[in-house]
């Protein structure tokens, strides 16, 4: 046997409540490095882009952003074997929804639209609202 494998502490020979404690120091150290990652990444400039100006005209692009993340760890137990688990991930997401626009002094919001949303979900709702009660009386006539 190695110094090194001396040093290795045998999972089935730590106490359970000792390996409870080392998995929940796993599992906030791991939360802890996932908050600062994606945390340092959030600022304001992943909102509001940098403001570019032409002719006069400044514009702020506009975002939405959001993040989130999460992580677990675990552990069984049967007999003397002892196994251990971890994990976690995140992500972002930034969608465009406008800009400001900056002229002669004055700022004006310029929402971005999105055709699906604004246009087609509505008129895909209307439809269906009017076509489903002639459906649902067809039906009630087969039967």
């Amino acid at each position: 046997m190695t110094a090194h494998e001396e040093d290795k502490e045998d999972p089935a020979s730590v106490p359970p409540q000792d390996l409870d404690v080392a998995g929940a120091q796993a599992s906030v150290t791991l939360l802890e490095r996932l908050a600062e990652k994606l945390g340092g990444r959030a600022s304001v400039t992943a909102v509001y882009g940098e403001p570019v100006t032409a002719e006069g005209v400044t514009v702020v692009p506009v975002a939405k952003v959001a993040y989130g993340f999460g992580g677990g760890t675990g552990r069984t137990v049967e007999g003397a074997k002892a196994g251990d688990g971890g994990g976690g991930g995140g992500g972002v997401e930034a969608k465009p929804i406008g800009y400001i626009e900056i002229r002669d002094g004055v700022s004006t919001y310029r929402p971005i639209r999105d055709p699906w949303r604004d246009i087609a979900l509505p008129l895909a709702a209307l439809a269906l609202a009017l076509t489903l009660p002639k459906a649902v009386r067809a039906l009630r006539r087969r039967h």
